[in-house]
């Protein structure tokens, strides 16, 4: 199963669209997982994925393979949805 980690900010203008975005997708079946970049834990995991931009939304496989991100932007549901059917492919 696919899982898309949003990244996120309290004083983010754009970062609620994203979390609506992940409810979005979870309701689809996809594993959505949100880390708060107020918070320690949160900043220590954008760290790991080089998060410089909110919101960030980082496209995952099951393995953790890297699909597809989208930075400082949030992005359609079909357009997730593209990225991981071309990954697939």
């Amino acid at each position: 199963m696919e899982t898309v980690k949003i990244f996120w900010k309290l004083d983010c203008p754009k970062c609620s669209s994203a979390k609506r975005l992940g409810g979005i997708l979870k309701e689809e079946g996809v594993e959505v997982i949100g880390y708060n970049l107020d918070t320690v834990d949160g900043l220590a995991e954008g760290a790991y994925y080089s998060v410089m931009a909110t919101p960030t939304m980082i496209v995952e496989d099951s393995d953790e393979n890297f699909i597809a991100d989208f930075r400082g932007i949030v992005p359609t549901p079909e357009e997730i949805r593209r990225q991981i059917c071309q990954y697939f492919q």
